[in-house]
């Protein structure tokens, strides 16, 4: 029945839309891919794919083929190179993916360290992500995931590596800027910077305005911390950033930051991997030195 070459061929198809480019990827000949799936078909009773002109489109059955294939190839994928690596008598590989836009510079800090005891190890850090990395994770894509709003899976652990608060932050000539902290309907008229990310997941709106029913005036988004820090500084706007992240540039910058109300919010940041995996030194090694970077 299915096999991962039928997975790899409908993949093909999909990306490069004509069984010529799609043979060619795969580096076969047309009729040995056309009979592959030709085989497939009469051992199923329908067809994986229709001629629509000169390209080729997937049926309801060849998506559902696909959709196993965008699953299981990079499984596939992952597994071979750990093989490989173990023949060579290599280390390994880190796939790392960054759902917490100011972590970058805390993970810097991190690798560094890091790479100092493990030097044969391949490291990749992925910032593109979100709230859409746990897919990834899931999928092999990734092997740790960096997150401050986990969620929960059977399949993955996650491991608290550092505690923090989370704070307003306000020019130094803001009005606000005298107070200890700021109560939700004072932000009404504020115009609020965030990182690129769907409100329901920002903190101080899930955790401080929503729950008063309150809002700010405009929400805006930024994608780089120093420009966000920059606005906010020129008496822009506001924004709500890690408290740590906060103290290295409030030297250097007029802000100040604020507690969101008398208790605060406070988060932690966490390294999500699968606990389906045997246990790898390098990988419980750079949860070690996650924690002790904090």
């Amino acid at each position: 029945m299915l096999e991962r070459i039928h997975l790899e061929i409908l993949t093909a198809i999909k990306t490069h839309g004509t069984l010529t480019k799609a043979a060619s990827s795969l580096h076969l000949t047309q009729s040995a891919l056309s009979h592959s799936i030709k085989k497939l078909e009469g051992q199923i009773g329908t067809s994986i794919w229709q001629k629509d002109g000169r390209s080729l489109r997937l049926t309801a059955a060849g998506e559902h083929i696909q959709i196993l294939a965008n699953r299981m190839l990079p499984q596939f994928s992952h597994t071979e190179l750990l093989l490989k690596q173990i023949a060579k008598g290599e280390m390994g590989s880190l796939r790392i993916g960054m759902e917490c836009h100011p972590c970058y510079q805390w993970l810097l800090r991190v690798i560094q360290s890091y790479l100092e005891h493990w030097p044969d190890i391949d490291m990749d850090v992925r910032q593109e992500f979100q709230f859409g990395a746990l897919g990834a994770l899931l999928s092999y894509e990734i092997d740790v995931l960096i997150t401050p709003d986990p969620l929960y899976k059977p399949k993955i652990d996650y491991i608290p590596v550092f505690n923090y608060e989370h704070r307003l932050v306000v020019s130094e000539s803001h009005d606000l800027a005298k107070q200890a902290y700021v109560l939700p309907e004072q932000l009404t008229k504020e115009v609020l910077f965030s990182y690129p990310v769907e409100p329901m997941r920002l903190d101080i709106f899930s955790q401080f305005l929503n729950p008063a029913k309150c809002s700010v005036k405009k929400h805006k988004t930024i994608e780089t911390t120093e420009i966000m820090l920059q606005m906010v500084a020129a008496g822009r706007g506001i924004c709500a950033l890690p408290g740590w992240l906060v103290d290295e540039y409030s030297n250097a910058m007029p802000i100040k930051s604020l507690r969101f109300g008398q208790q605060g919010i406070n988060k932690q940041i966490f390294v999500g991997i699968r606990n389906d995996e045997p246990h790898i030194d390098y990988l419980s090694d750079f949860i070690t030195h996650a924690k002790n970077t904090a």
